[in-house]
Protein backbone atom coordinates (compact mmCIF):
# COMPACT_ATOMS: atom_id res chain seq x y z
CA UNK A 1 0.00 0.00 0.00
CA UNK A 2 1.64 3.12 -0.86
CA UNK A 3 0.83 6.59 1.33
CA UNK A 4 0.99 9.54 -1.21
CA UNK A 5 0.36 12.50 1.22
CA UNK A 6 -0.67 12.78 5.20
CA UNK A 7 -2.42 15.67 6.20
CA UNK A 8 -3.32 16.58 10.10
CA UNK A 9 -6.46 13.90 10.06
CA UNK A 10 -5.98 11.95 6.96
CA UNK A 11 -3.87 9.39 5.23
CA UNK A 12 -3.92 9.81 1.10
CA UNK A 13 -3.39 6.71 -0.04
CA UNK A 14 -3.81 4.78 -3.42
CA UNK A 15 -7.09 3.48 -3.71
CA UNK A 16 -7.43 -0.75 -2.83
CA UNK A 17 -9.86 -3.97 -3.43
CA UNK A 18 -11.11 -3.08 0.16
CA UNK A 19 -12.30 0.05 -0.34
CA UNK A 20 -14.79 -1.24 -2.91
CA UNK A 21 -17.84 -0.59 0.11
CA UNK A 22 -16.89 2.85 0.78
CA UNK A 23 -16.56 3.51 -3.31
CA UNK A 24 -20.34 1.85 -3.79
CA UNK A 25 -21.57 4.04 -0.98
CA UNK A 26 -20.00 7.30 -2.50
CA UNK A 27 -21.05 6.41 -5.78
CA UNK A 28 -24.32 5.46 -5.17
CA UNK A 29 -25.78 8.18 -3.16
CA UNK A 30 -27.78 10.81 -5.87
CA UNK A 31 -27.18 13.31 -3.67
CA UNK A 32 -23.04 13.21 -3.98
CA UNK A 33 -23.78 12.62 -8.21
CA UNK A 34 -25.78 16.03 -8.08
CA UNK A 35 -23.26 17.78 -10.29
CA UNK A 36 -21.66 14.51 -11.72
CA UNK A 37 -24.66 14.13 -14.42
CA UNK A 38 -27.13 12.66 -12.06
CA UNK A 39 -26.05 9.05 -12.58
CA UNK A 40 -25.18 7.35 -9.71
CA UNK A 41 -24.18 3.59 -10.01
CA UNK A 42 -26.50 0.58 -8.56
CA UNK A 43 -24.53 -2.15 -8.17
CA UNK A 44 -21.49 -3.15 -6.50
CA UNK A 45 -19.86 -4.29 -9.21
CA UNK A 46 -20.07 -1.18 -10.94
CA UNK A 47 -17.81 0.20 -7.78
CA UNK A 48 -15.77 -2.37 -8.40
CA UNK A 49 -15.46 -1.62 -11.88
CA UNK A 50 -14.67 1.80 -11.37
CA UNK A 51 -11.73 0.56 -8.71
CA UNK A 52 -9.98 -1.40 -11.35
CA UNK A 53 -10.02 1.72 -13.47
CA UNK A 54 -8.14 3.47 -11.09
CA UNK A 55 -6.03 0.99 -10.49
CA UNK A 56 -5.14 0.80 -14.03
CA UNK A 57 -4.69 4.43 -14.03
CA UNK A 58 -1.66 3.99 -11.44
CA UNK A 59 0.07 1.14 -13.42
CA UNK A 60 -0.33 3.15 -16.67
CA UNK A 61 0.32 6.72 -15.51
CA UNK A 62 1.90 6.50 -11.81
CA UNK A 63 -1.15 8.52 -10.75
CA UNK A 64 -4.77 8.07 -10.26
CA UNK A 65 -7.03 9.73 -7.48
CA UNK A 66 -6.40 8.71 -3.09
CA UNK A 67 -8.54 7.23 -0.89
CA UNK A 68 -8.81 9.56 2.00
CA UNK A 69 -8.61 7.84 5.48
CA UNK A 70 -9.23 9.00 8.72
CA UNK A 71 -6.35 8.68 10.70
CA UNK A 72 -7.74 8.02 14.35
CA UNK A 73 -10.76 5.39 12.64
CA UNK A 74 -9.31 4.01 9.57
CA UNK A 75 -12.54 4.96 7.97
CA UNK A 76 -12.84 5.56 4.41
CA UNK A 77 -14.31 9.32 3.69
CA UNK A 78 -13.98 9.36 0.29
CA UNK A 79 -11.23 10.21 -2.41
CA UNK A 80 -8.96 13.50 -3.58
CA UNK A 81 -5.97 13.88 -5.42
CA UNK A 82 -4.75 13.84 -9.45
CA UNK A 83 -5.67 12.19 -12.03
CA UNK A 84 -3.77 12.23 -15.61
CA UNK A 85 -6.55 13.50 -18.19
CA UNK A 86 -5.51 11.84 -21.70
CA UNK A 87 -8.76 13.00 -23.58
CA UNK A 88 -9.58 16.32 -24.53
CA UNK A 89 -11.79 18.23 -22.59
CA UNK A 90 -11.91 22.10 -23.07
CA UNK A 91 -9.24 21.96 -25.30
CA UNK A 92 -7.03 20.34 -23.19
CA UNK A 93 -5.23 16.95 -23.63
CA UNK A 94 -2.66 15.49 -21.55
CA UNK A 95 -3.16 17.52 -18.48
CA UNK A 96 -3.71 16.97 -14.71
CA UNK A 97 -6.77 17.34 -12.88
CA UNK A 98 -7.44 18.01 -9.17
CA UNK A 99 -10.82 16.90 -8.02
CA UNK A 100 -12.41 14.95 -4.47
CA UNK A 101 -15.63 13.61 -3.42
CA UNK A 102 -16.96 13.01 -0.23
CA UNK A 103 -19.59 11.21 1.82
CA UNK A 104 -22.06 12.99 2.29
CA UNK A 105 -22.18 12.66 5.96
CA UNK A 106 -18.36 13.94 5.62
CA UNK A 107 -19.50 17.42 3.90
CA UNK A 108 -18.89 20.64 5.25
CA UNK A 109 -15.97 19.93 7.18
CA UNK A 110 -13.33 21.01 5.66
CA UNK A 111 -11.91 17.85 4.08
CA UNK A 112 -12.25 18.57 0.52
CA UNK A 113 -9.92 21.95 1.34
CA UNK A 114 -7.01 19.68 3.06
CA UNK A 115 -6.74 16.88 0.86
CA UNK A 116 -6.82 19.82 -2.29
CA UNK A 117 -3.58 21.53 -0.48
CA UNK A 118 -2.04 18.37 0.09
CA UNK A 119 -2.70 17.18 -3.33
CA UNK A 120 -1.39 20.43 -5.09
CA UNK A 121 1.84 20.28 -2.48
CA UNK A 122 2.57 16.46 -4.05
CA UNK A 123 1.81 17.65 -7.67
CA UNK A 124 4.58 20.83 -7.25
CA UNK A 125 7.09 19.48 -4.67
CA UNK A 126 6.81 15.79 -5.68
CA UNK A 127 5.89 15.68 -9.21
CA UNK A 128 7.43 18.87 -9.72
CA UNK A 129 4.18 19.73 -12.02
CA UNK A 130 4.11 23.00 -14.14
CA UNK A 131 0.55 23.66 -13.65
CA UNK A 132 -3.00 21.66 -12.61
CA UNK A 133 -6.46 22.26 -14.09
CA UNK A 134 -9.78 21.84 -12.16
CA UNK A 135 -13.51 21.72 -13.76
CA UNK A 136 -16.60 22.05 -11.74
CA UNK A 137 -19.86 22.44 -12.55
CA UNK A 138 -21.38 26.41 -12.39
CA UNK A 139 -24.06 25.51 -9.85
CA UNK A 140 -21.82 23.72 -7.75
CA UNK A 141 -20.83 26.79 -5.13
CA UNK A 142 -19.29 24.56 -2.50
CA UNK A 143 -16.57 23.15 -4.79
CA UNK A 144 -15.67 26.47 -6.74
CA UNK A 145 -15.09 27.54 -2.88
CA UNK A 146 -12.81 25.47 -2.66
CA UNK A 147 -10.99 25.32 -5.37
CA UNK A 148 -10.04 29.20 -5.34
CA UNK A 149 -9.42 28.88 -1.38
CA UNK A 150 -6.49 26.66 -2.21
CA UNK A 151 -5.39 29.21 -4.85
CA UNK A 152 -7.39 28.05 -8.31
CA UNK A 153 -7.64 30.87 -10.95
CA UNK A 154 -11.14 30.72 -12.81
CA UNK A 155 -10.48 31.32 -16.42
CA UNK A 156 -13.76 30.57 -18.02
CA UNK A 157 -16.51 28.71 -18.23
CA UNK A 158 -17.26 25.75 -21.30
CA UNK A 159 -19.84 23.24 -22.03
CA UNK A 160 -18.98 19.71 -21.42
CA UNK A 161 -21.23 16.65 -21.23
CA UNK A 162 -24.14 19.21 -21.80
CA UNK A 163 -23.55 20.84 -18.68
CA UNK A 164 -21.87 24.55 -18.10
CA UNK A 165 -18.41 23.73 -15.70
CA UNK A 166 -15.86 26.63 -14.47
CA UNK A 167 -12.32 26.17 -15.71
CA UNK A 168 -9.64 25.94 -13.32
CA UNK A 169 -5.66 26.37 -12.99
CA UNK A 170 -2.87 26.72 -10.40
CA UNK A 171 0.56 26.65 -11.76
CA UNK A 172 3.71 26.15 -9.64
CA UNK A 173 4.63 29.22 -9.44
CA UNK A 174 1.67 31.94 -8.27
CA UNK A 175 1.08 28.49 -5.88
CA UNK A 176 4.37 29.00 -3.94
CA UNK A 177 3.47 32.55 -3.84
CA UNK A 178 -0.59 32.07 -2.89
CA UNK A 179 -0.27 29.46 0.10
CA UNK A 180 1.30 28.33 2.69
CA UNK A 181 0.70 24.81 3.13
CA UNK A 182 0.79 22.82 6.67
CA UNK A 183 0.71 19.72 4.96
CA UNK A 184 3.72 16.50 4.92
CA UNK A 185 4.01 14.59 1.52
CA UNK A 186 5.46 11.19 1.80
CA UNK A 187 7.32 10.14 -0.91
Amino acid sequence: MKIFAETERFLLREILPEDEAGLFLLDSDPEVHTFLGNKPITRVEQARKNLQFIRQQYAENGIARWAVIDKNTNEFLGWSGLKRITQTINNHTNYYDLGYRFLKKHWGKGYATETAQATLYYAFHQLNLPEVFAMADIQNTGSRKVLEKVGFTLLETFSYEGMEHYWFQINQKDWKKKLPVATSTLS
